[in-house]
């Protein structure tokens, strides 16, 4: 029983992962006016989206219910977060900051959990991996628009 939950755990940790990317993109898209930036955080928005589907489709495969998305107050506090963060500021340059201390805090917690669920599961390492590699691509991608206006 204790294997199935660190699974579980692991699983909703990835998840929540890229949970968090799609709803920081939903929430950012519209305050976005570059039209470059808008196809860079969309195709962004596509693959975390590919791989939450990853994630469902190993629940599902493995039988597991408890596949979590972001709680309400954490979802608030992202959306909070990022309305207070463009209020004053629309600017390709503070949203792609933005966007890039998501990213980061999205690896630092992907390095921890991965971490913290050794020898869990080679599957969902791989997602796992797969997220981490998109993300640290991101992050090349995202940098220039911090020269943008």
């Amino acid at each position: 029983m204790e294997e199935k939950e660190n699974i579980e755990k692991y699983l909703n940790a990835i998840y929540q992962n890229t949970r968090t990317a799609i709803q920081s993109i939903e929430d950012i898209l519209p305050k976005v006016s570059n039209g470059t930036f808008v196809e860079e955080l969309s195709r962004e928005e596509d693959e975390y989206n590919c791989l939450s589907k990853e994630c469902e489709n190993f629940a599902k495969a493995e039988k597991i219910d408890g596949l979590k998305d972001n709680n309400w107050i954490e979802k608030a506090k992202l959306w909070s977060a990022i309305n207070m963060g463009t209020m004053m500021d629309k600017s390709s340059r503070n949203i792609a900051e933005m966007m890039l201390m998501g990213t980061f805090m999205g690896i630092i917690t992907l390095i921890k959990d991965k971490d913290d669920h050794k020898n869990v599961s080679s599957e969902l390492d791989e997602i796992a991996e797969k997220l981490y590699e998109f993300e640290r691509k991101n992050i090349d991608r995202l940098l220039p628009f911090l020269t943008q206006n």
